[in-house]
């Protein structure tokens, strides 16, 4: 039981930028819809919840939620651009390679020559991974989706950045866990705001995409719940598998057309991306 609960969050947050699709609005309808969706959770646990705020859980909190609003509107962006199917490999890998490399670095968590042995490894199978996931269709009428891809990058570095600031920075200053999701979720909604307020977001389709908030807070609190029954490290890579969801749910729910080539090349970046995750999460510990 406890490993299913362990499963939770990959399909809670796989299935967000789906939803944000499916109810679609564009990018900046969506990251405003999502972060206040999510906000609504936080207000719940704030209301209902045994949780405990400092000065620092709140300041770090919402600094640390409004990077998340920043990687997850430009993740949108890059949805709008290339597809669920495309982005999702690669901003989970980008990911993975940031936080890993961070958390390496500035917090010890390489601290063996076991533990750098699997770290190097799994980051080497994650490059390779994310390269696989975005192979383009052969032929001379693939050169405007390369085009589009070549925007997508640099929009998708700046998502991993806020993504990783997101993570790492909790991280730093000890703000993780129920205590962090309601100011989180504030600096989520100040974020949403400041990326979509020149663009004329809509009551209607803002609405709409409150959903994807809420399942994503959802998917949180399951990694929360999780994560004393079965490790930080085995609920770390567990919900890494949400690149599973996104992606083939991209493919089989939203329709997004790919060669056998593709498909091939796709199915073994996502394997390898999924053993990099487990093969990082071992190096936590």
């Amino acid at each position: 039981m406890e490993y299913l609960i362990a499963l939770l969050p990959a399909l809670f947050w796989g299935s967000v930028v789906l939803i944000n699709v499916k109810v679609g609005g564009g990018p900046y309808n969506q990251i405003l819809g999502t972060t206040i969706g999510a906000f609504i959770i936080g207000l719940c646990l704030f209301f209902f919840g045994d949780v405990h705020f400092t000065f620092t859980t709140v300041i770090i909190g919402m600094i640390s939620g409004a990077f998340w609003a920043l990687g997850q509107g430009f993740q949108l962006r890059s949805v709008d651009l290339i597809g669920v199917s495309i982005t999702m490999p690669i901003s989970t890998g980008l990911q993975l390679l940031g936080t890993t490399l961070f958390s390496a670095a500035f917090l010890g968590e390489w601290s063996t020559g076991t533990q750098v042995a699997l770290g190097l490894s799994g980051l080497v199978l994650l490059i390779i991974g994310v390269i696989f996931t975005s192979v383009q269709k052969k032929g001379s009428g693939n050169s405007g989706n390369t085009k589009k891809l070549g925007k997508a990058i640099p929009i998708l570095l700046i998502s991993t950045v806020g993504y990783v600031v997101y993570v790492v920075i909790g991280q730093v200053f000890g703000v993780e866990g129920w205590d962090a999701l309601f100011p989180q979720s504030i600096g989520m909604v100040i974020g949403g705001i400041i990326l979509s307020f020149k663009h004329k977001p809509t009551v209607k389709h803002t609405s709409l995409n409150l959903l994807p908030g809420i399942v994503w807070a959802l998917g949180n609190m399951f990694l929360f719940i999780s994560q004393p029954k079965v490790g930080v490290g085995t609920s770390f890579s567990f919900s890494q598998m949400l690149v599973i969801v996104s992606t083939l749910g991209g493919i089989y729910l939203l329709g997004e057309q790919k060669t056998k080539r593709q498909m091939t090349f796709i199915w073994i970046g996502i394997v390898l991306i999924i053993i990099a995750a487990f093969i990082i999460g071992a190096a936590k510990g």
